[in-house]
C-alpha cells in the first residue's frame, strides 16, 4: 500500500498562507516528509496548542491533509504507542493543534437527527403518556450514559485516525462482521421513512390507497418510497458523501427544534413540567405493566442508539477530527476528483508535552461538541413532546404514532396540529435520513475493513453501491411487507429495531471499554470516572438486554428462559441468561480495570493529558 503523494517537495503551507488549504475538495500539500513535521504545515510562532482562527475555519468543511504514508516512521512496539493487535503498525506524525468548539460541529449534530425521530418523539412521548413522568428517570439516564458511550467510541478515531470497525478487526476480524449482521437486524428496516409517511399522508387527507399494474398501494407506501428515493438522489450533490448530510440534518434540525418549542407554547403543556418534581420518588423503579421491547427501545433511543452510535468514529474522521484530519474522505465517484485513500494503519504521536497538551484540548472540544449539541438538543426537544403527549394522551393504549395523530392532532386547532404534523414529519424524515447514511457508512466500512481492502475494492465505490441497494431494499419492504398486526406496519419496523439496538449496545460498549483500557498507552486511556461509567453503562444496557431477551423468548413459548427483573424466580434458562450477564459484567471490569493498573507509571508526562474525567 502506497500513501498519498504530494504535489511537491516543498514544505506545506501554513493555513494563515493558503486559507483555502482546508477545502474538503482540494486538500493542502502536506509538508510531513518526516516525523516531526509541524500539523497544518510548516507553522512557526504562535500558540503550539490551539488553532488559529483562520487554521481553526478549516474544520468547518472537512479538512484532510494529506501526509507521506510510506515516509513517516513506524510506531516502535513499546508502552507509549497504542498496540496493534491483528493489525500493522502506525505511522508517527503531530497531532494537529486543537481549533475552537464552534469550529468542528457537525459529527454530534448528524447524531442529534438520529435522534430526534426515534426516541424523543416517538417512544418517549408515548411512555411518558401511559406512566407520566415516573419513567422520565430512565430518558435522563439514558441520554447521560450515551453520551458517555459516544465519547468513548470517538477516542480511537481522535487519537489514531482509524475507525471503530478498524479498531474492532484489530481485536478480531470477526467483530466488524458480527456488527454488521445486528445493524442489518436493526435499522434494516425503514420504519422512520414509513412513519414519515404516514405522517404526511393524513396531514394531506391522503389515507387511501392507489391501484398500480392492478395491485392497491396504501398511499402512504408511495410516499415513504419517495423519500428513500430523495435520500439517495440528495447523495449525488456533493462530491464529499458526509458534506451533504451534514448540511441536511442540521437545517432540518432547526426546523424540527423550532416546531417543537411552539408547539408547547400553542398548546399550553408547559404547565405538566410543574409535576416533574413529584416523579423522583420514582427514580430506580418500573411501573407496572410497562412493555419491556418499548421500554428497552426507549432507552437505546433515548439518544441514537445501537449501530447509529457506532457512526459517530467515522463522523468525526470525515470531519478532521484529531489524527483523523491526516485520513482520506469517502467521496462520491461519480463526482470531483479520485478519492483520497484511507489509510488503513493509522497514525499515532509521540507523547511530547505539546502534543500531550494538545490531546487534552482535543479530548475537552470532543466532549463540548456532544454536551452542546447532541445532549442539550434532546433535553430541549425531548420533554417538550412529552408534556404535549401527556396533557392531550394520558394513558394511552395505542402506539406512538397512532397516539399523535388520533389522539393529539384532534384536540389542537390548526396551528398546533400543523405544528405536530411538522414535528413528526421532519424528525421521522432526519432520523431515516441519518439511518441510511449511518447504516452505509458503517456497512461500508466494516466489509472495506474486514475484507475489502485485501480483495482490492475500492471504498467509495463500495459506499455507493451499499446507498443504491439499501434505499432499494428499503422501497421493496415498504411496498411489501404487512405487520403481523394489522394498521401498525410503521410502528412494527421501529420496535423491532429499537429492541435489536438495545441489545447490541451491550457488546460493543463492553469491547470499547476493555479496547481503550488495554489497547491505548496511558495518556490516551479513559480516567477512572469514566471507567466507572462504563462499568454502568455496561450493566445498565446488559441488564436490560436480558430481560428483553428472555421476555421474548417467554413470548415464544420457551417458558423456561422467563427472566424476572429481581433475578431470583427466574425459570432455568432465565438463570442462565443472568449467569452470561454476570459472566459478561465481571469479565469487562476485571480486564479494563487489570489495563489500567498495568498502564500506571509508564509514559513520562501522562498527567498533561490525564484527569480523572479525561
Amino acid at each position: 500500500m502506497s500513501g498519498r503523494q504530494p504535489d511537491s517537495d516543498a514544505e506545506g503551507q501554513s493555513p494563515e498562507d493558503s486559507p483555502d488549504a482546508g477545502a474538503s475538495d482540494s486538500p493542502a500539500d502536506p509538508s510531513a516528509s518526516d516525523s516531526t513535521q509541524t500539523p497544518k504545515g510548516g507553522v512557526t510562532g504562535g500558540d503550539e496548542v490551539y488553532a488559529s482562527e483562520v487554521e481553526g475555519k478549516q474544520y468547518r468543511g472537512t479538512w484532510y491533509l494529506p501526509l507521506r504514508y510510506e515516509d513517516l516512521d513506524e510506531s516502535p512496539d513499546s508502552e507509549e504507542y497504542p498496540e496493534t493487535g491483528t493489525g500493522g503498525s502506525f505511522r508517527i506524525t503531530d497531532l494537529p493543534r486543537v481549533p475552537r468548539v464552534g469550529h468542528v460541529v457537525g459529527p454530534s449534530a448528524i447524531m442529534l437527527g438520529a435522534s430526534l425521530g426515534s426516541g424523543e418523539t416517538l417512544f418517549w412521548p408515548v411512555l411518558t403518556a401511559q406512566f407520566g413522568w415516573t419513567v422520565f428517570w430512565a430518558f435522563i439516564v439514558g441520554i447521560f450514559t450515551q453520551f458517555l458511550i459516544n465519547t468513548e467510541l470517538q477516542r480511537w478515531t481522535l487519537a489514531t485516525g482509524e475507525s471503530i470497525f478498524r479498531a474492532f478487526a484489530r481485536v478480531g476480524t470477526y467483530w466488524p462482521w458480527a456488527f454488521l449482521i445486528g445493524g442489518l437486524i436493526s435499522l434494516g428496516w425503514p420504519g422512520w421513512a414509513a412513519g414519515a409517511a404516514q405522517v404526511a399522508a393524513t396531514a394531506f387527507g391522503l389515507d387511501g390507497s392507489v391501484a398500480i399494474f392492478g395491485f392497491s398501494i396504501a398511499t402512504w407506501k408511495l410516499i415513504a418510497a419517495g423519500l428513500m428515493a430523495a435520500i439517495w438522489l440528495s447523495y449525488q450533490i456533493s462530491s464529499v458523501m458526509y458534506n451533504v448530510v451534514e448540511v441536511f440534518q442540521i437545517g432540518l434540525l432547526f426546523v424540527a427544534i423550532g416546531a417543537a418549542l411552539m408547539l408547547v407554547a400553542v398548546s399550553g403543556s408547559w404547565v405538566e413540567f410543574a409535576d416533574i418534581p413529584a416523579a423522583t420518588g420514582s427514580v430506580g423503579t418500573l411501573p407496572e405493566g410497562i412493555d419491556i421491547a418499548v421500554f428497552l427501545g426507549g432507552l437505546a433511543f433515548a439518544g441514537a442508539g445501537g449501530y447509529l452510535n457506532l457512526s459517530q468514529s467515522l463522523w468525526m474522521r470525515e470531519k478532521g477530527y484529531g489524527m483523523g484530519n491526516y485520513q482520506g474522505r469517502v467521496k462520491n465517484p461519480l463526482r470531483g476528483d479520485d478519492p483520497e485513500p484511507i489509510e488503513r494503519d493509522g497514525f499515532t504521536f509521540r507523547p511530547t508535552v505539546t502534543n500531550l497538551r494538545r490531546w487534552r484540548g482535543w479530548w475537552r472540544v470532543v466532549q463540548l461538541e456532544h454536551l452542546l449539541t447532541f445532549v442539550l438538543g434532546l433535553l430541549v426537544v425531548a420533554p417538550a413532546l412529552m408534556s404535549v403527549a401527556i396533557q392531550y394522551s394520558p394513558g394511552t393504549t395505542t402506539n406512538a404514532i397512532q397516539m399523535w395523530l388520533g389522539d393529539v392532532v384532534p384536540l389542537l386547532g390548526p396551528l398546533g396540529s400543523f405544528l405536530v404534523f411538522a414535528v413528526l414529519f421532519v424528525a421521522l424524515f432526519t432520523t431515516e435520513y441519518a439511518i441510511v447514511e449511518s447504516f452505509v457508512r458503517n456497512s461500508a466500512d466494516a466489509l472495506y475493513e474486514s475484507y475489502g481492502r485485501e480483495a482490492g475494492w475500492d471504498l467509495p465505490k463500495l459506499f455507493w453501491r451499499l446507498l443504491t441497494a439499501f434505499c432499494a431494499w428499503g422501497v421493496i419492504i415498504i411496498l411489501l411487507f404487512t405487520s403481523p398486526f394489522e394498521g401498525q406496519e410503521p410502528f412494527f419496523f421501529l420496535v423491532v429495531g429499537a429492541a435489536m439496538s438495545g441489545v447490541m449496545m451491550w457488546p460493543y460498549t463492553a469491547l470499547v471499554l476493555v479496547m481503550n483500557t488495554t489497547r491505548l498507552p496511558e495518556h490516551l486511556q479513559p480516567g477512572w470516572g469514566r471507567v466507572l461509567g462504563m462499568w454502568w453503562a455496561t450493566g445498565f444496557y446488559g441488564y436490560f438486554s436480558v430481560l428483553l431477551i428472555g421476555t421474548s423468548l417467554t413470548n415464544f413459548g420457551l417458558a423456561a428462559f422467563e427472566t424476572a427483573p429481581s433475578i431470583l424466580g427466574s425459570g432455568a434458562g432465565g438463570y442462565a441468561l443472568w449467569a452470561m450477564y454476570l459472566t459478561a459484567q465481571a469479565y469487562t471490569v476485571s480486564k479494563s480495570a487489570a489495563g489500567k493498573r498495568a498502564a500506571a507509571g509508564t509514559v513520562p508526562d501522562a498527567d498533561e493529558a490525564s484527569g480523572w474525567f479525561s
